[in-house]
């Protein structure tokens, strides 16, 4: 399977992104203040740097409110993966809120994370969930509609890497598992058409907002395979630019969040970084998350935004991979299935 020679895997770049501070800094200590204020640094994904910053000064108010204390949030974003690489090398992250769960386990097993952080909060630690879905341009040229259509000649595919990007790990799945569905689990007939499928990406960003950049601002690709929460902030940027396409099937991606407890003890910040995501699950926070497209994990919170989502959709979960670590053993891992179907 030979790939298109014009393919770009971009390095990776992290973006910093300061709320209620002055200036932007990674790697600075999160100690309380001689003022009394305390810092907190979010490390955090791609896409999810515009609901932080409001969810952050919902979360100063609040913690001001209740404990007299002010609090500042520095947050950074980029790949998942190389977001947490980042913290295990030096960036001192008081609370990670990244793409997978898998990306905050390399964390616990750098020693940084205590043991059992995915039950330290409600729903495996996920306050909001998404899932993979299909951006074109208006007028659907290409006439895609499912993950059949990503596979054909002449449809150029933006994605992200799945060795730096938690979209693109997420995307990875959904398609194994339409293709499992279409060929009874043959898996000869399923790497075959991941191999296809990659054989058509275009150009393939360190992350999923890079991959946004490339197919909105820089017009590269037929199709940009997302996000759902990228895409309807896509749309609602450019309302008569472009469509969103939902197969027939995709995967519930499941964000997860934990405090970096290393950190946050040497800091002494494990108090407001509890409180910082225990208050995602509060229904103020639960509905901003909705608002800025991210599925809240609170159902009658969700049921609100029944006229945002595709409720109907038919997701597969990580449970139907045996869960992250296997996931990740078997897909992404050096030498796993998607380097033996990309590399070859």
């Amino acid at each position: 399977m030979k790939f298109k020679k014009s393919i770009i895997r971009k390095a990776a770049v992290v973006t910093l992104t300061a709320t209620l501070v002055a200036s932007s800094f990674t790697g600075c200590g999160s100690e309380n203040s001689d003022d009394g204020k305390v810092t907190i640094n979010n490390v955090s994904y791609d896409p999810t740097r515009e609901f932080y910053e409001t969810y952050n000064e919902m979360f100063a108010e609040y913690y001001k409110e209740e404990t007299g204390t002010d609090v500042e949030i520095i947050q950074s974003h980029g790949g998942s993966g190389s977001q947490a690489r980042s913290v295990i090398e030096g960036n001192d992250a008081d609370v990670v809120t990244l793409a997978l769960a898998h990306d905050i386990t390399s964390i616990e097993e750098a020693g940084m994370i205590d043991e059992g952080w995915i039950d330290e909060f409600a729903e495996n630690s996920s306050p909001y969930t998404s899932t993979i879905v299909f951006l074109v341009r208006k007028g659907n040229e290409k006439n895609i509609q499912d993950w059949d259509d990503l596979v054909k000649e002449g449809v150029d595919v933006i994605t992200p890497d799945p060795k730096s990007s938690g979209a693109a790990d997420w995307a990875v799945l959904a398609a194994w598992d339409y293709a499992g569905k279409k060929y009874n689990n043959d898996e000869t007939q399923m790497r075959d058409f991941l191999a296809k499928l990659y054989a058509n990406v275009l150009v393939m960003d360190s992350g999923a907002r890079g991959a946004t950049t490339t197919f909105v601002e820089n017009g590269q690709g037929d199709v940009l395979i997302s996000w759902e929460n990228e895409a309807l902030v896509t749309l609602q940027d450019y309302p008569d630019e472009y469509e969103l396409v939902t197969p027939s099937s995709s995967i519930l991606a499941q964000p997860s969040v934990a405090i970096v407890d290393e950190n946050a003890d040497k800091n002494g910040t494990q108090e407001v970084a509890k409180a910082y995501l225990d208050y995602l699950y509060t229904e103020d926070a639960q509905r901003l998350i909705g608002e800025n497209y991210y599925r809240p994990s609170d159902e009658n919170v969700l049921q609100e935004f029944g006229d945002v989502f595709d409720l109907s959709i038919d997701l597969c979960t990580i449970d139907d991979f045996g869960g992250w670590d296997q996931a990740y053993e078997d897909f992404f891992a050096d030498g796993a299935i998607f380097d033996q179907i990309y590399n070859n």
